[in-house]
């Protein structure tokens, strides 16, 4: 069995960092399904696959069949938006009136219908405490998968930044699992290893030669937080005067991971859709006055440094970048799923024809 016999199709792709994950392994990806059509170019242009600009929700048996062709084995990967189950939202009583709530149980009932060879989900790890997720474990056992999940910690497999996501592989080959660390926490990659080589740039800036390489414009007000900002430090390495009212409440103290600046010799915190605000987390850049890049945002998400997310000559949005790159799987992360994937399957061919 050789990596062309198998083929992946991407649900809930984005601008493609699962599916560029994927590529780099060995798996060839036919196709990404998204509802976001501003991710069309992304995907396309650096992945050499059809993006399909679909809700779910109305994807057929036929459509993806006719995709798959006659590809010996079938994969089927997804990424389903993690926000109705963040830390970060799950405070909110209202999230499972979030229409995103119920997308995990269409992914299921896609592969109910498909019966893929072999299913791939990424996402929060607070995932696992939810009923819908207790769910679609049951459907995948009950259509024969061998199921395994764990939550993987991301330094641990050469990405520099402190995330841990559920990884979940599911396969109606045999037994599936994630493969082992490949990066000892000596090993870790840091901020430093991934960012340092660009050029210097100042809040609101753009670097001549890289459009991908700016930054947002700090007030005023921030300027002068930032100068006082240490790394891995916190607003409470402020004068008081700058401490914004929220803090100095009791009910605000805790948060100290805001207002704050990387560490060069340590991982970077989780990057998410507004990692490139300077109030929003620990996205202060650990020495030049500004918030991360999108570029930097881009490379401690591993894309490679020639992955293009705008369409050339035409009006880009910084915002809407910016939550893209937010929004990706880790490159490395997709490529480490593929990897799995693929001794997976190489050893239950080498078994069968033994």
């Amino acid at each position: 069995m050789t990596s062309k016999s198998i083929s992946a199709i991407d649900i809930f792709c984005g601008v493609g960092g699962l599916t560029h994950g994927l590529k780099q392994s060995g798996i060839k990806v036919l196709a990404g399904v998204d509802i976001d059509e501003s991710c069309r170019y992304a995907y396309e242009h650096n992945n050499g696959a059809r993006f399909i600009h679909q809700d779910i929700k109305e994807l057929t048996i036929g459509e993806i069949q006719k995709i798959y062709g006659k590809s010996k084995i079938k994969v089927l990967v997804g990424c389903a938006p993690c926000q109705p189950f963040s830390k970060h939202t799950n405070k909110n009583k209202n999230r499972r009136n979030d229409e995103k709530w119920r997308l995990l149980y269409y992914f299921s009932k896609l592969i109910s219908n498909v019966i893929p060879d072999i299913v791939s989900m990424e996402n929060v790890v607070e995932l696992s405490k939810e009923k819908v997720f207790s769910d679609f474990l049951e459907t995948l056992r009950s259509l024969g998968y061998h199921v395994a999940w764990e939550p993987a910690y991301c330094p641990d497999y050469g990405i520099p930044q402190t995330r841990t996501r559920l990884v979940l592989l599911a396969s109606r080959l045999g037994k599936i699992e994630l493969i082992p660390p490949t990066h000892a926490p000596r090993e870790y990659l840091t901020v430093r290893d991934a960012i340092a080589k660009l050029e210097p740039i100042g809040g609101g800036e753009c670097s001549e030669t890289d459009p991908l390489h700016r930054s947002s414009k700090l007030s005023d007000l921030n300027m002068k937080r930032i100068i006082q900002s240490k790394p891995g430090g916190s607003w409470r390495d402020w004068d008081k005067r700058l401490i914004s009212r929220c803090h100095r409440k009791t009910s605000g103290s805790t948060y100290g991971s805001v207002y704050a600046r990387m560490r060069w010799d340590k991982p970077a915190p989780t990057i998410t859709t507004q990692f490139y605000n300077f109030g929003t987390g620990r996205y202060g850049h650990p020495e030049q006055n500004r918030a991360l890049s999108l570029k930097e945002g881009a490379l401690l998400q591993t894309f490679p440094e020639s992955y293009v997310f705008e369409e050339p000559g035409k009006p880009t949005s910084f915002k809407r970048v910016g939550v893209h790159i937010g929004n990706a799987v880790p490159v490395k992360l997709g490529a480490i799923i593929g990897r799995s994937i693929l001794k997976h399957i190489q050893e239950k061919w080498t078994r069968n024809i033994q």
